[in-house]
């Protein structure tokens, strides 16, 4: 062989083991990001199913602030009067369940998250309901709306942003 055939099949084959390399990186980032997307979607949808079950159940809204809910139930069993209470953590990015001393994280990694409160009573002409303006009257909430965004980061880049999940739910007991 001479010289510049090895010089040329030298470089067909870097090119194609470039190519190759190229090809597996952008897979297993594409795999990475679905797996981002699938561990993001059952998270807040089982945030969710449990915070739309807690808030229905609730006998009352105590408190309220745009990153804190505090809701008064009552035990089904016991009749015990309990506190249950959904609170952003903006600095850790969590969103948290407590419940009588015991709290569970129910999403991580949530970049925004902001909790509105409403009357039951429609706004005429339209779908919306009409805000309870004054957050001192916590009393006067019959519906509580839900807004959150998480991001999950390959590599250390936050390259996955779930849609903002949007929920109004209704207390069935006030």
């Amino acid at each position: 062989m001479t010289l510049t055939e090895i010089l040329i099949s030298t470089g067909l084959g870097s090119m194609l083991l470039a190519v190759v390399w190229s090809l597996t990186v952008f897979g297993a980032h594409s795999f990475a990001a679905m797996t981002n997307y699938t561990d993001l979607d059952q998270y807040n949808r089982n945030a969710l199913d449990r915070m739309t079950s807690d808030i229905r159940q609730a006998d009352q809204l105590t408190q309220f602030s745009s990153s804190n809910l505090v809701f008064q139930t009552r035990d089904p069993d016991t009749g015990a009067t309990n506190v249950l209470r959904f609170f952003y953590n903006s600095a850790n990015q969590t969103l948290t369940r407590s419940l009588n001393g015991g709290s569970t994280v129910f999403l991580t990694g949530c970049t925004f998250l902001q909790f509105s409160i409403f009357q039951r009573n429609p706004i005429n002409g339209a779908y919306d309901q009409y805000p309870v303006t004054d957050p001192s009257r916590p009393d006067l909430c019959k519906l509580v709306q839900l807004n959150w965004s998480c991001s999950r980061k390959i590599l250390g880049q936050p390259v996955n942003s779930e849609s903002v999940q949007s929920a109004k739910v209704v207390m069935r007991k006030p």
